[in-house]
């Protein structure tokens, strides 16, 4: 297979690209980002095993590679994204028996409950969602054609990968022979190695099970996706991606797969994401704490305390009726994606408060210019997104953060950066509005509006390419709108009640308005328009 070389980095059709690095496991260093068939780019992500209902841990990987894909699509990129649902399984298979319906049928069902998840998570960039039961003729072609080359062997009606025929197996997990260990139970006793894996598994009474040359029976895990990936992307493709946890065995195993069965590597770069752990650490998304971390954490430390259904994991449809879809993807895509995500109260709180600083703005730009920031157009790719700042100091410092944006974006996907830059693009616009007096009667041809609205258009490019604020925020189901709308409505008498008192020069009654509501945690914004409110803890 022609591959591109990494010093190359314009496509066949002339166009540049930006220099990407990517972070690859199986080198364990930052790579330049030069696809096989630019510009087309393949990704492979694990998907979960349908068994119940979803968790947070489960959103994690689709709304990274969401981001992923969107970036990459922004810089010029054609991306075809993968995630498989696996539904044959052991785990589906005692689900099955536990309720007393086919295994097809809780496939079904959790699998409805885990697409509607990643809607409201705004994950929507998925190209296909291949089921393990829709290719059990891949599967087994792909078993017989290891078989014929001498990487598997058959014992009474199961199949093996015989992992000493692969010389580079373990260099994914970085782990020796006597490190490694297949299934056990009553297939060890088959096997040749205690590190072979069963590609095939023959039928026992009461299971599901397909027909196949060497008997009823069902496939192994790994294998399912290495038949997938080989049929949607081929047999080499760009990015394989999941979560730690997958490195060893599932990654090592699909690897010697597809390398054996292909002669070919599987995977130019292979990309894992840190897990998800539930904890009381304290504030989640400080810059020091998720960055200093994403090289440092090895993999024992990382998946000790993964986040999962028997850590309370469960009940993801309510935590997004609690929280709001939009709030959950931007609490996860504070943390870089290859460090640990730290999963508590306050670190959603954290989030939620940020959220609020940004829809703040939103209202305050509608309100001042008439122009709804839902309704800017984003420019579809990087190069259309640039403007023109010619001597305006607000514009220049807007570009200059665009491109420290994207540099951070460069740079193996850093996302918890690129959103400090919004932050920072928020503050810029927000002390331009104060320091040119912009007010509602300001006319929309004005200069300072003008440059409020390119800076806005910047603003909203960004953030799309996060897939943030795509449209207005809902109310989550913690404050009823009823509750919020009074809220609202108190805060508004308190408010002028205050401002009829500092008229009135009763400033003793003004202060304690504004202690008063300080000590509730909510501070009060005086400004040129007018007096505003927020959350300030």
């Amino acid at each position: 297979m022609s591959t591109v070389s990494d010093s190359q980095t314009s496509t066949s059709i002339g166009q540049t690209m930006p220099e990407i690095r990517v972070y690859n496991t199986l080198s364990k260093t930052k790579e330049p980002f030069v696809p096989l068939k630019a510009p087309q780019v393949g990704i492979y992500l694990c998907g979960p095993t349908v068994y119940a209902e979803s968790h947070i841990g489960h959103m994690v990987g689709p709304v990274i590679f969401d981001t992923i894909k969107r970036y990459l699509t922004h810089n010029g990129y054609e991306v075809t994204l993968v995630v498989n649902i696996t539904d044959v399984d052991d785990k589906l298979i005692a689900k099955s028996r536990e309720r007393g319906v086919p295994m097809s049928q809780i496939a079904i069902e959790m699998t409805a409950d885990y697409m509607a998840n990643l809607k409201e998570l705004g994950v929507n960039q998925i190209d296909y969602m291949p089921r393990a039961t829709d290719h059990m003729s891949d599967i087994i072609q792909f078993i017989q054609s290891l078989e014929s080359q001498g990487y598997a062997y058959a014992v009474e009606g199961d199949v093996f990968f015989e992992t000493s025929r692969d010389p580079s197996y373990g260099e994914l997990s970085n782990r020796s022979t006597d490190q490694q260990q297949g299934e056990g139970g009553g297939a060890a006793a088959r096997k040749r190695s205690p590190s072979d894996f069963a590609l095939w598994k023959s039928a026992k009474a009461g299971e599901p099970a397909w027909d196949s040359p060497w008997g009823k029976g069902r496939p192994g895990w790994h294998i399912e996706c290495s038949a997938m990936s080989h049929r949607l992307l081929g047999e080499t493709f760009d990015i394989h991606g999941g979560g730690l946890d997958l490195m060893f065995p599932h990654h090592e195993n699909e690897r010697a797969q597809s390398n054996c069965c292909h002669n070919a590597p599987m995977v130019k770069y292979w990309m894992h994401n840190g897990l998800m752990r539930a904890g009381s650490k304290g504030k989640v998304g400080g810059k020091s704490d998720r960055e200093a971390n994403a090289n440092t954490e090895t993999l024992a430390e990382q998946t000790e305390g993964k986040i999962s259904r028997s850590k309370g994991g469960g009940g993801l449809a309510d935590l997004i009726r609690n929280q709001t879809g939009e709030r959950l993807r931007f609490f996860l895509l504070r943390t870089h994606y290859r460090s640990t995500i730290v999963f508590n109260d306050e670190g959603l709180e954290e989030a939620g408060t940020s959220l609020e600083t940004f829809y703040r703005f939103f209202d305050r730009l509608e309100e001042l210019t008439g122009t709804s920031f839902y309704d800017l157009k984003a420019p579809r790719r990087r190069d259309e997104g640039k403007i023109e700042a010619g001597d305006n100091a607000v514009l220049i410092e807007i570009v200059k953060l665009r491109d420290k944006y994207f540099a951070a974006m460069d740079d193996d996907f850093n996302t918890g950066s690129a959103i400090s830059v919004l932050f920072d693009m928020l503050r810029t616009m927000n002390r331009h509005i104060d320091q040119s007096g912009i007010t509602k009667d300001s006319p929309a041809d004005s200069s300072d509006v003008q440059v409020l609205l390119t800076a806005a258009g910047v603003l909203r490019e960004l953030v799309s390419v996060l897939g943030l604020f795509e449209k207005p925020p809902v109310q989550a189901a913690g404050g009823d709108d009823a509750d919020s709308a009074l809220a609202g409505e108190l805060m508004t008498l308190l408010i002028d009640l205050r401002k009829s008192a500092r008229e009135n020069k009763d400033f003793a009654t003004s202060d304690a308005i504004r202690d008063r509501l300080t000590a509730l945690g909510i501070a009060l914004l005086d400004k040129k328009d007018g007096t505003s409110w927020e959350r300030s803890k």
